[in-house]
């Protein structure tokens, strides 16, 4: 009877043995096979981090180097609410405030906890907020002078260490800062049409979301790519802390900063221009003004402004129209000036020579239906004197002279009705019947 029973717990004991290492094998076989795929990406991303480099964007320069756009860093401070209760956030909330220039219970509303449903229908804790951009880097020295010092009106001695822990958290990792890409320009307004501006966007780099400067008009926007540059990342392991393991580095790129675009604006004639279109502006108060400085030799641009114009350092201040180029936008009828393409098409033809006379019909002429005036009624005038009184009537006749023809051939090669290839957008072409 004994041996029957010592049996039966010999048996018993095997069978469990035998169903713990069944259960054992189970889970090995779940782990190392069945879930192999999704536990070593889980693994992976706990262990392996990837940081990514910004470039730095080129800058703007005019033909002497001067800097008209340059690429600067301030502070963005951010909070993690999952480290703050309600006490917490109102109490951080009226201290820093002041410094950040914020209402202290708009402020509260970003800092108070949130919950966030992510693709999968997981709902978590939200743990990353921006609370303001731009900041000066005195201002977060300041305000983490005042977290580092904050009192939540509680004796944390006679708390427990859990307790602790958490004001403790909330002072040191609550909020924190990121360094924000920003676009300066130095000389205000000057030549900010031709420059345009750039905006601060948040885009993926490899599955990771950065800040980074876009151009949005102007030179920075057609120049975006050559001052973009090309972002650099690492790959690398950590260890249970987060901190890099430099020997399990896999991959280590560096950014290439973005190329400086030289133009052939000259920021001096520049400032004389737009001085001098204000001064205009301020005796006619037309709706606009336009000016181009050009090297009548190589064709370079020198200065170009329109009026009014707009600070491309707070380019949402002013409106779309005071954005707007009109020098490259606005279609305009060229005027007296127009008298130079006639009369230059006519000599190269040989048709007429400075001396040869025209009747200027002492300031009327019916033509094709119309009449044409002079602002003086002149009577005969030679070429070169059409040029200096700019006369129309004198002009038209040596037009009329050339042929619709041959004087529609000098319109196109003036380049009248075609594009310049000014690499600015939103250029249109003209009319040119």
């Amino acid at each position: 009877m004994a041996k029957r029973l010592q049996f039966r717990k010999l048996l018993m004991l095997g069978l469990l043995l035998v169903a713990a290492f069944s259960g054992l094998g189970y889970r090995l076989v779940d782990l190392q096979c069945l879930r192999h795929s999704e536990l070593s990406a889980k693994a992976e991303s706990n262990t392996r981090r990837e940081f990514v480099f910004e470039p730095r964007r080129g800058d703007v320069l005019d033909a002497k180097g001067n800097i008209l756009a340059t690429s600067a860093f301030a502070k963005t401070i951010c909070a993690d609410p999952s480290l703050m209760d309600e006490r917490q956030a109102d109490v951080v909330a009226r201290a820093i405030a002041p410094l950040l220039q914020m209402n202290d219970r708009a402020l509260f509303q970003r800092l108070a906890t949130r919950f966030r449903v992510n693709d999968k229908g997981e709902t978590n804790l939200v743990q990353y907020v921006r609370l303001k951009q731009r900041v000066p880097a005195e201002t977060w020295s300041k305000i983490l002078g005042v977290m580092t010092n904050l009192s939540f009106g509680v004796d944390e001695k006679k708390l427990t260490k859990t307790e602790q822990a958490s004001f403790r958290a909330c002072r040191q990792k609550a909020l924190f800062a990121e360094n924000f890409p920003i676009r300066v320009y130095p000389n205000q307004s000057l030549a900010a049409h031709v420059l345009g501006y750039a905006q601060t966007e948040d885009v993926d780099v490899n599955g990771n979301e950065i800040s980074k400067i876009v151009g949005a008009d102007g030179i920075e926007r057609t120049m975006d790519e050559k001052l973009s540059g090309v972002a650099g990342w690492r790959l690398t392991e950590t260890d249970r802390r987060g901190r890099e393991l430099v020997s399990l580095r896999d991959q280590d790129l560096v950014a290439h900063d973005g190329l400086n675009v030289v133009l052939t604006i000259d920021s001096v004639i520049q400032g004389m221009m737009e001085s001098a279109l204000a001064d205009a502006m301020e005796k006619h108060s037309p709706i606009s003004v336009t000016g181009i400085a050009i090297r009548p030799k190589t064709g370079e641009i020198l200065a170009m402004a329109t009026l009014p114009n707009f600070d491309p350092n707070n380019p949402g201040a002013a409106s779309a129209d005071a954005r707007r180029d009109r020098v490259v936008t606005d279609v305009m009828e060229p005027g007296s000036t127009f008298k130079i393409v006639v009369i230059s098409g006519a000599l190269n033809d040989h048709l007429v020579t400075l001396n040869d006379m025209f009747d200027c019909e002492h300031g009327h002429f019916a033509y094709a239906g119309r009449v044409l005036h002079d602002h003086e009624p002149f009577g005969a005038l030679s070429v070169e004197q059409i040029i200096t009184k700019s006369s129309n009537i004198g002009a038209a006749k040596v037009g009329i002279k050339m042929g619709e023809d041959r004087l529609h051939d000098y319109i196109s090669s003036f380049g009248f009705g075609a594009r310049t290839g000014l690499p600015l957008p939103g250029e249109v072409i003209g009319i040119s019947r």
